[in-house]
């Protein structure tokens, strides 16, 4: 089956869409929840208020963000900070957040542990953080960008898409990010469409007013 179109648009705040989100990490216990979109600090944003909605529901929470999942910075800056490519391809370490984080963490595994955070941005150091324990009802909450690529997809239980149009992101991207990540975000939504799946898609030109897109009938 394939998804129908995406309609029923309904407006909502930030609080209602965080316990939104809230509610379908609650569908089995010990989901991996992701919130993805071109402007981190959105992404970044929902993910906490979804954490403290769970916290407030007395569910236990892994809260991770994949900029704590950086590769080296000599890897990074390969082909300088502004290449899209290489921004898109080569910037988060994918392989380490399964590793660290979503394998050890599938719902239904015996043991469940994670790592809180794998470098720091800043200094190019590792935290060196010592993993931690997680009961089964614990549910993981990753904010990040391009977590519909296939090497992290099938890795997170829910998806949150935050859909910004290309005008709202030439707007509210920081200028300093716009040459790498404008680029990669456009070709990342024409190669993954991760609107398609998506479990929540959420129009989010302004943060303030967002907008929940549900998806259509199935066919």
């Amino acid at each position: 089956m394939t998804a129908g179109p995406l309609d029923a648009i309904s407006p909502t705040s930030p609080q209602g869409l965080a316990g939104l989100v809230a509610d379908l990490a609650l569908g089995t216990p010990g989901l991996r929840v992701g919130v993805d979109g071109p402007v981190a600090d959105d992404a970044h944003t929902l993910a906490d208020g979804v954490a403290d909605e769970l916290a407030r529901r007395a569910v236990p929470v892994a809260r991770v963000c994949a900029d704590d999942f950086l590769r080296a910075r000599s890897l990074r800056l390969e082909h300088g900070p502004a290449d899209p490519d290489a921004f898109a391809e080569g910037w988060y370490d994918l392989a380490a957040l399964r590793r660290e984080v979503l394998d050890p963490m599938e719902p239904g595994a015996d043991v469940r542990t994670w790592l809180p955070r794998l470098r720091d941005a800043a200094t190019d150091r590792p935290y060196r953080q010592a993993r931690r324990d997680a009961v089964p009802a614990t549910v993981v909450v990753l904010d990040g960008r391009f977590l519909a690529r296939w090497e992290i997809a099938d890795a997170v239980d829910v998806r949150v898409h935050l859909d910004v149009s290309p005008a709202a992101r030439e707007r509210r991207v920081p200028a300093s990010e716009r040459a790498r990540v404008l680029p990669a975000w456009s070709a990342y939504l024409d190669r993954f469409d991760p609107a398609r799946t998506a479990a929540l898609v959420v129009r989010h030109d302004r943060p303030s007013h967002p907008a929940v897109r549900r998806p259509g009938p199935q066919s």
